[in-house]
């Protein structure tokens, strides 16, 4: 069942962050619950009462102190920002990341926000995520390092105002 975040979720979410922090950035219970006030869409996947993926996206103007957020309020007037998408171990390649993007794809074409935008670490390297992205139809925009040069992120946009986007196609229905 794909649905809102409560703060019943936050333990599971919590977990779930801290099983992939090795390319996301950390959260505690503060941070989480400020971030869930500031988002623009925070949705679980749950099957069988367990969380099995979470996504966490933010619009222009959000109150978030994150380098990659701010490289694209300095780009850009208007976007989604998908400040992370967490699908767990036993539930990847089963859909979950695209069924999250779509919904990132909805409030896009409802809201008329012209991009969505996103960051992956390519310095030590994701390939997993960079494949996931490239194949929805993200393109890299800029790069820039972080914790003293010892990371590199690349920058991604997807054009929704484009409407040839590979998730532009799927079925919303």
């Amino acid at each position: 069942m794909l649905r809102d975040v409560t703060s019943a979720d936050f333990p599971a979410i919590l977990a779930l962050n801290e099983a992939f922090v090795s390319v996301l950035s950390p959260l505690d219970d503060a941070r989480l619950a400020h971030l869930h006030a500031q988002a623009a869409l925070h949705r679980v996947i749950e099957r069988a009462g367990r969380i099995e993926a979470f996504l966490l996206v933010f619009r222009e103007g959000a109150d978030y102190d994150s380098p990659n957020y701010r490289w694209f309020m300095q780009h850009h007037a208007r976007f989604l920002y998908v400040d992370r998408i967490v699908v767990a171990g036993g539930t990847q390649a089963r859909g979950a990341g695209t069924r999250l993007y779509r919904e990132v794809y909805a409030l896009a074409l409802r809201d008329g926000v012209p991009l969505i935008t996103c960051e992956f670490d390519i310095e030590p390297p994701n390939p997993a995520s960079e494949r996931f992205h490239a194949r929805l139809g993200f393109r890299e925009v800029g790069r820039q390092q972080l914790d003293g040069g010892r990371k590199t992120v690349s920058l991604q946009a997807l054009d929704v105002a484009a409407g040839n986007t590979p998730l532009g196609k799927l079925d919303f229905g």
